[in-house]
C-alpha cells in the first residue's frame, strides 16, 4: 500500500467545512487522526520497503565477491593438493589423514571418532543440514602447536575428554547431536547415535559439546599485524613491577589456529581464539622450568604449566605426581604449510565477507517482519478509515432525507 492511496481517501478540509463541521467537532478531529495514522504507517512501509531493496543489493554485492574469491582460492587447491604417484604411473592426490585425524579415529566408539567418520561420507553427512552445517569439528583438530613438548603439555591439562569435545557454532548444532523421546530417553536412531549405529559403531558414555555463541569472548585487542590474530594480553608482573622470569607467553596464543578456520566468525563476529581457546585456557601462563613457575605464583591467577612437565590448574591447585600418557594431542605445526600472501589475505576476505553477508541477512529478516507487521496496521487502519468515512456520509445524508420527508 503507497502513500498515494492515502490520498485518494484524503477529506478534503473544505468539505469538511460546508458540511457545517467546526474545527473543534468531534467527527473532523478523529478523521484527522485517522489520516494521520495512516501517513505515519504509510511512510513507514515506504521505508522499510527502501531498506529491504538497499540490503538485497549489497547482499547481491557480497555473494558475487564471494563467488569469485572461492574461485581464486579453488584455483590455488587444484595446483597445490599434494599428490602420490600410483604403480602405473599416474598421479593421485594423497589420502594419508592428517594425525589429529587419526588419533581421534583410534578412539573407538567415542562421539568424536563418529564425527570424523561421518565427515568422510558426505551424502550421510548431507542428511542432516543443521549437523553439516553447524557442527565445526573437535577441540584436537582445530589447533596445532609448534613443538611436541608443548603439544604433550597443554593436552594433558586439557585432559582428553576436553580434547574429544565436539565444537559447534551455536545451540542448533548441539541439539542436532543427540535427541530425546518424550520420556526424555536418549533417542538411538537420530543424531549422532544413529550416525553411529549406520557406520556399525555404539556410542558409549558422555561426550562434551562446545556451543561458541554461548561463551564469552575475549573483550581485549588482538597483536597489531599478526596473521594469527593472537590477542594483545599485558604480560603478567610480580608486586616489584616486573615480568617474572622464564615465563614464554599465553597458552591460548600458543595455539596455532588451522588455516581452515584461522577466519572463522561467529555471529557476534568473533573468532575461535577469542572464543573457543580463550574459554579453554583463558590466561594460562607458559615458563621455561618449574623452578621458574612456582617463583611466579604471585602473578598467577589462571594457572601455569612449565616446559618441564609442572602444572598449577589455578591459583592455589597444583597438580603433582607422574604425567599422563595423553592419548590426544594437539597435532604439530607443518613446516610445509606455508601460503602465499594473497591466499592468506584472500580467506580472510572471503570469510568476512560471508559474515557480513549473515549480518546483512539477519538485517533482511528483521526488516521483513518489520514491514510485514506494518502493512498489517496499515490495512487494518485504513479499513478504520473507510468504515468511519462511509459512517460520516450516512449521517450527513440522514437529515437532508427527514427535510424533505417534513416538506411534502
Amino acid at each position: 500500500m503507497k502513500l498515494d492511496e492515502i490520498d485518494k481517501c484524503r477529506v478534503p478540509k473544505d468539505e469538511m467545512q460546508d458540511g457545517g463541521l467546526s474545527h473543534e467537532d468531534p467527527t473532523n478531529l478523529r478523521s484527522k487522526k485517522l489520516q494521520d495514522d495512516l501517513q505515519t504507517l504509510g511512510t513507514k512501509l515506504q521505508l522499510h520497503e527502501d531498506n529491504i531493496r538497499f540490503l538485497r543489493t549489497l547482499k547481491d554485492k557480497f555473494v558475487d565477491s564471494i563467488i569469485d574469491l572461492q574461485v581464486t582460492l579453488g584455483k590455488y587447491h587444484a595446483s597445490s593438493t599434494p599428490k602420490i604417484e600410483t604403480q602405473d604411473g599416474a598421479d593421485t592426490q594423497s589420502e594419508d589423514k592428517p594425525s589429529d585425524q587419526k588419533q581421534i579415529l583410534q578412539q573407538e566408539n567415542s562421539a568424536a571418532s563418529i564425527l570424523c567418520q561421518l565427515k568422510t561420507n558426505p551424502k550421510m553427512l548431507a542428511s542432516d543440514p543443521t549437523l553439516s552445517d553447524d557442527v565445526l569439528g573437535v577441540v584436537a583438530e582445530l589447533g596445532k602447536v609448534d613443538d611436541s613438548v608443548l603439544s604433550s603439555l597443554l593436552s594433558e591439562y586439557l585432559g582428553t575428554e576436553t580434547m574429544l569435545a565436539i565444537v559447534c557454532k551455536t545451540y542448533n548444532g548441539v541439539k542436532s547431536l543427540e535427541k530425546y523421546d518424550k520420556e526424555g530417553c536418549i533417542n538411538k536412531t537420530s543424531g549422532l547415535h544413529g550416525f553411529g549405529t549406520s557406520l556399525g559403531k555404539t556410542l558409549e558414555g558422555r561426550f562434551n559439546v562446545i556451543s561458541l555463541e554461548t561463551l564469552r569472548p575475549y573483550a581485549g585487542n588482538f597483536v597489531a599485524n599478526d596473521p594469527q590474530k593472537r590477542l594483545d594480553i599485558p604480560n603478567p608482573r610480580l608486586p616489584n613491577g616486573d615480568c617474572p622470569p622464564g615465563f614464554i607467553g599465553y597458552a591460548v596464543n600458543m595455539i596455532n589456529i588451522d588455516r581452515t578456520y584461522l577466519f572463522f566468525l561467529t555471529a557476534s563476529g568473533y573468532g575461535l581464539r577469542e572464543t573457543l581457546f580463550y574459554s579453554l585456557f583463558s590466561c594460562l601462563q607458559i615458563y621455561k622450568t618449574r623452578t621458574e613457575m612456582l617463583q611466579a605464583v604471585p602473578c598467577i591467577t589462571d594457572g601455569a604449566l612449565s616446559l618441564d612437565g609442572g602444572i598449577i590448574k589455578r591459583s592455589g591447585l597444583f597438580c603433582l605426581g607422574n604425567r599422563d600418557d595423553v592419548k590426544v594431542r594437539f597435532s604439530k605445526t607443518s613446516t610445509n604449510s606455508s601460503l602465499p600472501d594473497h591466499y592468506t589475505e584472500s580467506e580472510r576476505q572471503m570469510k568476512e565477507m560471508k559474515w557480513k553477508k549473515e549480518k546483512i541477512l539477519e538485517d533482511m529478516r528483521r526488516e521483513q517482519a518489520l514491514l510485514d507487521s506494518t502493512r498489517l496496521n496499515f490495512e487494518r487502519k485504513k479499513v478504520e478509515f473507510v468504515q468511519f468515512l462511509a459512517e460520516t456520509a450516512a449521517r450527513q445524508q440522514t437529515p437532508v432525507a427527514m427535510g424533505r420527508s417534513a416538506g411534502r
